[in-house]
């Protein structure tokens, strides 16, 4: 049985430590960022179609990051437990 809260907590603070690692990424070594970011779309240029870097978009994207992320992980969670229960 899962707890709902705390694997939604992991599932958000693991997304915003990559979010934040990907931002750092990209102040600091911009062309080691686009080359990975790059890679998860085979090679498509979609690094260019980032928005500038700046503290508001930042913040903003980080928070919707952290919510969705705990919303899916808690709403994981949440069915896990009601499958695993109708198979015992």
């Amino acid at each position: 049985m899962l707890k709902p809260v705390p694997l939604a907590n992991s599932f958000a603070a693991t997304a915003a430590a990559f979010y934040i690692f990907l931002f750092l990424l990209k102040a600091l070594a911009p062309p080691f960022f686009k080359l990975i970011f790059n890679s998860q779309f085979l090679g498509a240029d979609i690094a260019s179609q980032m928005p500038k870097l700046n503290l508001a978009n930042f913040i903003g994207a980080l928070i919707a990051v952290s919510i969705v992320t705990w919303t899916f992980g808690y709403l994981v969670a949440i069915f896990y437990n009601k499958s695993s229960k109708n198979q015992h």
